[in-house]
């Protein structure tokens, strides 16, 4: 069987409109000659109606259905981010933001956070900030506004069933769907999603320490600097996708058969590969050509090393949220002059199958995460040109691959093609 690597461009993808979306508008020549050597198709990464987060997104895309698998974003990140985590544990994805008032203004603090401002604000809570109960806490700055944290408490039961205090993330089942993006929302509460009183009393707790941490942040000297230079203030912690214990599923290995390497810098994509038993490379986060040239360099030399590479390419997805449309194309380009110009001039494409997608779509309209389905490409082994010329929302739609219901599919056909 051939190597296979899937390159997912993380929110690239956006809507089929009337005028042009950025990945129509991008000048892309690497990356369409590449879809004039393959087919095209399209794909809803979860589920038609489903506009999902980015964790959801890979693991379906892995080969898992996040429907039935309760993959908790906090655990996977703590996972990614290197925090100590046992069974029994509360873990929560959480974001520096901004509140004024009683309103949430910026949900990622002007997106301008550096990350020694986010660990300099990180060490005062962890320091400053005290709970009444006996609970002890972690808190991890991990890449900008990101950051997790991860609850322990020697006597007392956590709960996973309680809502989101992120109001652009709604829970419903396993999983979180976003909601479209609105410039502010009311301060959120916590609140538990069933009637037990571990629910209760972990709502209370979420809820305890985001208040907490107003009060430590909003006149720590970092936002007393960002204010004097006309920056917002990260003066609010979300927190959102509660877990207590690690999911238990099958590794990537046993399930597929195939021996396997994850690249990415984020925690969610390395939480998800270590999860999953895959070997993990973490690179420093980048979204210059320089960088993605390095993420194709080594997805390459791991061509024979690996059975499947899975290499996660961010750029395009932030300037989706800020709806910055000339931003989101310039990113994409980036990817093209970086990445794609290496993959494609590569003697090594003989003798691999290639996916290229996206882990979900994030219109500039919407300012999120959408439920558009998303392009996919395929190319090399027993995949055949479909006369595609470019790889945009609008020729998957016309694809030979047709519409992939589930991006748990798309794996089995990648094996099928490659053997």
């Amino acid at each position: 069987m051939l190597p296979i690597v899937m390159v997912v461009l993380d929110g690239a993808s956006g809507r089929v409109v009337p005028t042009k979306s950025p990945l129509e508008e991008a000048s892309t020549p690497n990356l369409d000659a590449l879809a004039g050597r393959g087919s095209m198709g399209r794909m809803y990464t979860v589920g038609e109606g489903i506009a999902p987060e980015s964790d959801a997104g890979v693991f379906s895309l892995l080969g898992y259905d996040p429907l039935e698998t309760h993959l908790s974003r906090g655990v996977v990140e703590a996972l990614g981010a290197g925090v100590e985590f046992h069974d029994g544990d509360l873990a929560l994805r959480a974001g520096f933001a901004t509140v004024k008032a009683d309103k949430l203004v910026d949900r990622r603090a002007g997106r301008n956070l550096s990350t020694p401002e986010a660990q300099e604000l990180g060490a005062a809570l962890n320091k400053e900030l005290h709970l009444k109960s006996d609970v002890r806490f972690v808190f991890k700055p991990t890449v900008g506004h990101r950051a997790v944290v991860v609850f322990r408490s020697a006597g007392r039961r956590f709960s996973s069933s309680i809502s989101n205090f992120d109001p652009a993330y709604v829970r419903k089942g396993n999983i979180s769907l976003a909601q479209p993006g609105v410039k502010e929302y009311d301060i959120p509460r916590c609140e538990p999603l069933d009637g037990s009183d571990e629910a209760v009393v972990t709502a209370a707790l979420v809820n305890e320490f985001g208040f907490k941490a107003r009060t430590i942040l909003d006149n720590h000297p970092v936002n007393q600097a960002r204010r004097r230079k006309g920056m917002v203030p990260a003066n609010f912690v979300l927190m959102r996708d509660a877990g207590t214990s690690k999911s238990h599923v099958q590794g990537f290995q046993a399930k597929w058969g195939l021996d396997p390497l994850m690249v990415a810098d984020l925690p969610a994509e390395l939480g998800i590969g270590r999860l999953l038993g895959m070997d993990v490379k973490e690179l420093d986060p980048g979204t210059r050509p320089d960088d993605y040239r390095k993420r194709a360099e080594l997805v390459l030399d791991s061509v024979g090393k690996y059975g499947f590479v899975y290499v996660h390419l961010k750029g395009p997805d932030e300037p989706g949220h800020d709806g910055l449309f000339d931003l989101k194309r310039e990113r994409i380009q980036e990817l093209d002059e970086g990445f794609f110009a290496m993959l494609a001039k590569s003697p090594r494409l003989k003798d691999l199958v290639v996916a290229v997608t996206c882990d979900h779509s994030t219109p500039v309209e919407d300012k999120g995460h959408s439920d558009d389905p998303v392009p996919v490409l395929v190319f090399g082994g027993k995949s055949k040109p479909d006369g595609s010329s470019r790889f945009t929302e609008r020729d998957a739609a016309k694809g030979s691959l047709g519409t992939l219901r589930r991006g748990m599919m798309l794996l089995e056909r990648l094996k099928q093609v490659a053997s």
